[in-house]
C-alpha cells in the first residue's frame, strides 16, 4: 500500500502546465510561464528532491533508516522532505535566517529538523549554511548529504524532465529561456538538452542584485565581493561546481525592489501567486522581451508558490519596513510609523470586545499590543502586560470587556513633534501614539524607530 501511495504522489511531480502572459507588456515577444508551483510540494525543486534521493538509493549512499541532510534556502529542502518523509527517512536541514517563515513552518510540519543559521556570512565561515550542513552530515551516523550544489542528479532531473516538457509544450518553437541560478541545476540541465535539439536557443540569466553571477556572465571573472539580497533561492557568491553557464549570453541584475514588485504585479495582472525568485525571473524576462526588435517565443518559470511569501512579498507592512515599497514622504513622524491606521494596516479591537478576542488577535498577528478604537477614534491601548494583570488569577476574566483593562493614558504626539520628544517616550519603554485631534495615524515603537534608522542612516 505504501508503494502505491508513493507512486501516486510522485506521479504528480513534473508535467506542470504552461501559460502565456497576456496582460503585461512583453514588447514584440510572446512570453510563457511554466508553472512549477503546481508540483505537489509547490516548487520546481520537487523534481530535484526526488531525483537526488532515488539516485542515492540506487548507488547505496542512502540506506533504509538513514538521514537526509541538506543546506537549502527552502524549496530544495521541501522537495527533499516531501520525498524522504514518505520513504521513511529522517530529514535534517540547514537554512539561512532570511528564509520566509511559511517555508520553515511547512518543513517542520513535514517532520524535518531545522537548523537556522546566518545569511550574512560566506563560504568558509562555520555558520555558512553549506559548510554547516556538510559538518552535520559527517557527524550524524547513517547520514547522506544531498549537496545539491555538487550533485549530478540535480541537473539530470531537469535534462530528463523539465527540458523535454518545455520543448513539447512549445511545439518545438522556442527562441529563449530566462533562468535563475541557485544551485544551477535548472540551467545546466536545460543547456544539455537544448544543445542537442536546438543549439541556437538563447539562455538569459536573471540574477538578484548583489549576486556575482550576472557580472561573471558579462566579464568572465569571478568577483570576490558579493552583496546581500532578500530574494530567496537564486543568486550566489560563488560558481557552483555543476554550473554550465557557457550558453548564457545575456544577464540582467534585478534589484529586490523590482523583483518583489514584479511578483506582486504578476498576481494583480495575471492572477498567478508566485514567490520572490519568480519576480526576479519575470522582471528579467520582461526586460529581455521589450528589448527585442523581432518577435520571439520566450519561456521562464513560476519557480514556487507565493503562499510561502504571504508575510513578505505580499505584506505591505513588511515591504515598507524593508524599503521595497514606498509611501509618499510626509517629512514628519508619520514617516516612522510601521503600520498606518489610515491605510487600513492596523489590527485593532473595540472597547466592547472581550479580552479573549484581544488575545486571539495579538496571537494570530504576532503583536504585543493593540489600539482600541471606538467609532473611528483611538480611546486606548491594550498590551500583553494588561492581559496578564487581569487574567492571571481567573480564567473566566478572559470574557471581560477590553474597556476595563485597556490603558487610556496615552503618550500622544502630533506628527510635527520632534525626534527628541519621541525618544523621551520610547526611552521610558512606552509606545508613542501619533495623532492630531481625533485623527489617529498609528503607533511608533522602538522597533519602528530602529527600522527607520536602519533605512536612513549610511
Amino acid at each position: 500500500m505504501q508503494d502505491l501511495s508513493q507512486a501516486a504522489l510522485f506521479s504528480l511531480i513534473g508535467n506542470t502546465p504552461m501559460v502565456e502572459v497576456t496582460r503585461m507588456d512583453t514588447g514584440p515577444c510572446r512570453l510563457f510561464l511554466k508553472l512549477e508551483s503546481q508540483n505537489p510540494g509547490g516548487s520546481i525543486k520537487d523534481r530535484v528532491g526526488r531525483a537526488m534521493i532515488e539516485a542515492a538509493e540506487r548507488d547505496g549512499r542512502l540506506q533504509p533508516g538513514g538521514t537526509v541532510v541538506e543546506a537549502t534556502a527552502g524549496n530544495t529542502g521541501l522537495g527533499l522532505a516531501l520525498v524522504a518523509r514518505i520513504k521513511g527517512y529522517r530529514v535534517v536541514l540547514v537554512v539561512p535566517d532570511k528564509m520566509a517563515s511559511e517555508k520553515i513552518l511547512h518543513l517542520k510540519a513535514l517532520g524535518a529538523e531545522i537548523h537556522l543559521t546566518r545569511s550574512d556570512v560566506g563560504k568558509g565561515h562555520p555558520e555558512y549554511y553549506q559548510d554547516y550542513a556538510a559538518r552535520l552530515a559527517r557527524e550524524i551516523p547513517g547520514a547522506w548529504f544531498a549537496d545539491q550544489f555538487n550533485n549530478p542528479a540535480n541537473p539530470t532531473a531537469h535534462e530528463t524532465t523539465t527540458a523535454p516538457e518545455i520543448w513539447d509544450q512549445m511545439r518545438h518553437e522556442l527562441d529563449a529561456i530566462v533562468v535563475g541560478v541557485g544551485s544551477s541545476g535548472t540551467l545546466t540541465g536545460l543547456s544539455r538538452f537544448f544543445a542537442r535539439v536546438q543549439p541556437d536557443l538563447e539562455f538569459v540569466l536573471a540574477d538578484p542584485q548583489g549576486s556575482i553571477l550576472a557580472e561573471y556572465v558579462e566579464t568572465g571573472k569571478v568577483s570576490d565581493v558579493s552583496g546581500s539580497w532578500a530574494v530567496e533561492g537564486i543568486g550566489e557568491d560563488f560558481i557552483p561546481s555543476i554550473a554550465d553557464m557557457s550558453r548564457v549570453k545575456t544577464a540582467y541584475s534585478i534589484s529586490d525592489e523590482e523583483s518583489f514588485n514584479t511578483a506582486r504585479e504578476l498576481l494583480r495582472q495575471e492572477g498567478i501567486l508566485a514567490g520572490s525568485s519568480t519576480g526576479t525571473l519575470l522582471a528579467a524576462a520582461l526586460r529581455y522581451c521589450r528589448a527585442q526588435t523581432t518577435p520571439k517565443r520566450v519561456v521562464t518559470f513560476v519557480c514556487d508558490t507565493g503562499t510561502r511569501y504571504l508575510t513578505k512579498v505580499y505584506s505591505d507592512g513588511w515591504m515598507v519596513d524593508q524599503g521595497l515599497l514606498h509611501r509618499p514622504s510626509t517629512g514628519d513622524l508619520r514617516d516612522l510609523i510601521g503600520r498606518r491606521f489610515d491605510d487600513g494596516e492596523v489590527i485593532t479591537v473595540s472597547p466592547t470586545d472581550t479580552l479573549l478576542t484581544a488575545f486571539n488577535r495579538m496571537r494570530s498577528a504576532d503583536l504585543a499590543q493593540l489600539p482600541v478604537i471606538d467609532k473611528g477614534k483611538l480611546v486606548g491601548l491594550i498590551d500583553e502586560s494588561d492581559l496578564l494583570l487581569h487574567v492571571t488569577s481567573e480564567r473566566e476574566r478572559f470574557k471581560a470587556p477590553v474597556s476595563g483593562t485597556m490603558t487610556s493614558d496615552l503618550q500622544t504626539l502630533a506628527p510635527s513633534a520632534g525626534m527628541q520628544q519621541l525618544r523621551d517616550i520610547l526611552d521610558r519603554g512606552l509606545t508613542a501614539v501619533i495623532a492630531e485631534g481625533d485623527h489617529f495615524y498609528g503607533l511608533i515603537t522602538r522597533f519602528d524607530l530602529l527600522n527607520h534608522l536602519r533605512r536612513t542612516l549610511t
